[in-house]
């Protein structure tokens, strides 16, 4: 199948262009990180006018994963205009390009778009309360995407994994500070449920395969703090736990607000797919293999002329 990847340079885009090239022909549109990946890649601001039509009459791809957004919680708080325009006006145009050019169609949501107040988990029945601009912007463009094409996947995310620029994911920022013996705080009342990006990437391309439709929860099966994900990190790669402080999100100085509780159920994915999600332990044990044989060195490698 030819599948085409919005936001290749990004965390899902990288990876999930790397884990699919070898089973399926990769078209990645990035605005110019990329400059010798083993894949197309097609340079273009899907902001700019007539770009998405341009890019699908250009790929003519089986599948489209939007996998561009504008993730930086801050920012979106400081530039609301842009994350509106990435996180919903986008979406919206590449939903309804899609479905007039008969290609199927995922979208990246989040799992932030929960306000985290209720006690245990949330459905896909759970009804959203995003606390900032930057789940607000994501919720909108959930919206935006099924009202334009029904048969879309819209996939509520949270996933960990080696980035380009080798600082983009939560699992990088604690291996980061630990192998270099810095100290770092790790909140211990923000639930969430992390994600090997590799599985959600197979995952995302078994649902294409089986033409599932609508709103799904994909993330990891296994709730935890994220000071607990820290010391997970830090006990498969044998650095010192001891340098992750606990703190709460409360006293975190951060300008965006986040949620306390995201932890989300996949027992709707799993059903349909008739099959259990991987677990936290492989997703790390193959995180930690990954960093072994030199595939965070590969991946970045794709930036260099």
């Amino acid at each position: 199948m030819k599948l085409l990847l919005t936001g290749v340079s990004g965390l899902l885009g990288i990876n999930f262009a790397q884990e699919m090239m070898d089973k399926h022909e990769i078209i990645g549109v990035d605005r110019g990180k990329l400059k010798s990946a083993p894949f197309k890649v097609l340079k273009h601001d899907l902001l700019d006018a007539g770009a998405v039509e341009t890019v699908l009459d250009a790929a003519r791809p089986d599948w489209l994963v939007n996998c561009a957004a504008l993730a930086d919680l801050d920012l979106c708080e400081e530039n609301p205009d842009l994350a509106k325009q990435l996180n919903a006006d986008l979406p919206r145009r590449l939903a309804r390009a899609c479905k007039e050019r008969g290609i199927a169609f995922a979208h990246i949501s989040t799992d932030a778009v929960f306000d985290g107040k209720k006690d245990g988990f949330y459905s896909e029945e759970d009804p959203p309360n995003p606390v900032g601009a930057y789940s607000k912007t994501k919720l909108d463009g959930e919206w935006a995407v099924l009202t334009e094409n029904p048969k879309a996947i819209v996939a509520r995310v949270n996933f960990y994994g080696w980035s380009l620029g080798g600082r983009r994911s939560l699992a990088e920022f604690f291996y980061n500070n630990l192998t270099n013996n810095k100290s770092m705080s790790g909140f211990t009342d923000v639930i969430f449920c992390p994600m090997l990006v590799n599985d959600t990437a197979r995952i995302l391309v078994q649902m294409l395969q089986r033409g599932l439709k609508g709103l799904y929860h994909l993330v990891g099966p296994q709730a935890m703090s994220k000071y607990q994900f820290g010391v997970e990190i830090a006990r498969r790669f044998k650095l010192s736990e001891s340098e992750i402080t606990p703190k709460s999100v409360n006293f975190s100085g951060l300008i965006a607000k986040r949620s306390n509780n995201l932890w989300l159920s996949t027992r709707k994915l799993s059903t349909d797919l008739g099959a259990d999600l991987p677990d936290f332990s492989t997703g790390l044990g193959e995180f930690y293999a990954q960093r072994e044989q030199g595939y965070p060195q590969k991946i970045r490698g794709y930036q260099q002329a």
